[in-house]
């Protein structure tokens, strides 16, 4: 899409968002915040840690006396948190039970391109896809959620999504609040809008997307926690379509960012405020007192556009989203590190290799996702530098798969510190670069391609994606085979034995 034919959306209404909102003060706040269960799992016969994920089909009553139709893992809605250590070697049994296909993508997570749940690794109904990996990343948040080609944004919207923490000895050496849902909780924040029966509504979208009205905290209205200790370690997913947050305590108090994307920091910024995009996630620490109550608010955000286009796209919104609530007596956590595990950084100009990503309309690079084309070959072991431009004057925003970035510089200016971390995904302001250096390291496949794309999910499936390969040096890239017509590769049905083709271990 042309800047012509955004200014062209823009003079469209019913595209776009409602206006500014603003829920200040109008939240009751009258429903504890589940805490998502742990999913089970179990040793198989060779010691690989086994977890069970069914996508189903379900009612969830988010509105007094109407049943919504909800899509979940394990439930209605949303779905388990995995835990799992560094250097364990895990499946996971992923049943279809929806009428559709579906997939399984790990965001965030370094594995084979056969394993990544991509729109190359479909699961038909009734089917079971089991992929099979090691973890060997450093501690992290990640969360996974389908990613059907073309039809993400429903598949997400409907409910399928879940958190991953991913835990390591670095991390569990540091003296920090780990005990989950006592002091360490997953909040994933989403927007949704509902008809007048109580059903999801996403007609009401601006140039991002479909864009909510209500916010749901791991699937509830108005939720709030009770809080037993003076220090809460907050693992902040922003789950949503399209909307960007700027979240914030309401008496604008200071908290520690500890964690990105792909995990600690160097050391605990301090920061009143922080961004999240459609997909990024931030670990906080924030201290409280007994007895008061603390909310968590999202503030206008900043897209990097006029104030008038920024209310069309859920840029000047101000959303109470979370109460805190401190028990009379708190258990004291102690004082917060001064420095979390050491990052390298990686010099750009030692980058062997430079590729260029434009992002226009809903285009990369000029061109549409085509499941058949390779549009990059990278070879591994190999640091890139990634440039990465939104020319457009509207939102986007860009996810890698596979692996975790450094931002080398922002229209040339060192990164902030919150965004000095590894990360997967980026907020890509209007007319700003971004320079990115990233390594693909440990699997090659010439057939089976990962994804780069906006995480704004309406563009994501309107084809604003790439697809990249990673090969051995002098190897060239293969050509990947439709879903459509390949044979079900690691899928079966029922409770057969579990195939083998898909097991790839570092």
């Amino acid at each position: 899409m042309t800047l012509a034919g955004v200014a062209v959306l823009a003079g469209c209404g019913s595209v776009f968002g409602g206006g500014i909102l603003d829920t200040t003060g109008k939240v009751a706040f009258d429903t504890p915040m589940p805490v998502p269960p742990l999913a089970d799992s179990h040793a198989d016969a060779s010691g690989r840690t086994v977890f069970e994920l069914t996508a189903r089909r379900g009612t969830t009553e988010f509105l007094p006396g109407a049943q919504t139709t909800t899509w979940g893992y394990n439930g209605s809605y949303l779905g388990p948190t995995i835990v799992a250590q560094r250097g364990e070697k895990v499946t996971v049994d992923v049943t279809n039970e929806l009428s559709e296909t579906t997939t399984v993508h790990w965001h965030g997570m370094h594995l084979p391109a056969a394993m990544d749940g991509g729109p190359h690794q479909p699961i038909e109904p009734g089917r079971t896809w089991s992929p099979q990996w090691t973890i060997d990343q450093p501690a992290a948040t990640l969360w996974y959620h389908p990613h059907p080609h073309g039809e993400t944004l429903k598949h997400v919207t409907m409910g399928l999504a879940g958190m991953v923490i991913l835990k390591d000895e670095a991390e569990e050496a540091l003296p920090l609040p780990r005990d989950y849902g006592v002091d360490d909780f997953p909040v994933i924040v989403q927007d949704r809008r509902f008809t007048d029966a109580g059903q999801f509504d996403t007609g009401t979208r601006g140039f991002i997307g479909p864009v909510g009205d209500t916010i749901l905290v791991n699937g509830a209205i108005g939720a709030y926690l009770d809080v037993t200790t003076d220090v809460v370690r907050l693992r902040l997913l922003n789950g949503s379509d399209a909307r960007s947050y700027d979240f914030g305590f309401g008496d604008r108090r200071s908290f520690d960012l500890i964690a990105t994307d792909g995990g600690l920091l160097p050391a605990p910024v301090r920061l009143t405020d922080i961004r999240l995009s459609p997909g990024e996630r931030a670990e906080v620490l924030v201290r409280m007192t007994p007895g008061e109550q603390l909310t968590l608010r999202s503030f206008p955000v900043d897209l990097g556009i006029p104030d008038v286009t920024a209310a069309m796209n859920a840029g000047r919104d101000t959303l109470d989203v979370l109460q805190l609530r401190a028990a009379p007596t708190l258990e004291q956590r102690g004082t917060v590190p001064e420095s979390l595990v050491p990052i390298e950084r990686w010099d750009a100009a030692r980058a062997s290799v430079t590729r260029t990503f434009t992002l226009e309309g809903f285009e990369i690079n000029g061109k549409h996702m085509e499941m058949g084309r390779i549009d990059e070959t990278v070879v591994v072991d190999t640091l890139e530098r990634w440039v990465v431009t939104n020319t457009q004057g509207m939102p986007h925003s860009f996810h890698v798969h596979d692996t975790q970035f450094q931002i080398a510089s922002i229209d040339g200016a060192p990164p902030p510190p919150e965004l000095a971390g590894w990360k997967d995904t980026i907020y890509a302001a209007p007319h700003t670069e971004y320079v990115l250096l990233m390594r693909f390291t440990d699997y090659t496949d010439p057939d089976t391609p990962y994804m780069y794309h906006c995480h704004l999910l309406w563009h994501e499936d309107q084809g604003m994606m790439g697809q990249f390969v990673v090969v051995n040096p002098g190897e060239r890239a293969g050509t990947p085979t439709s879903p459509a017509s390949q044979p079900h590769a690691g899928t079966r049905a029922g409770a057969g034995p579990r195939t083998t083709e898909m097991t790839h271990d570092h």
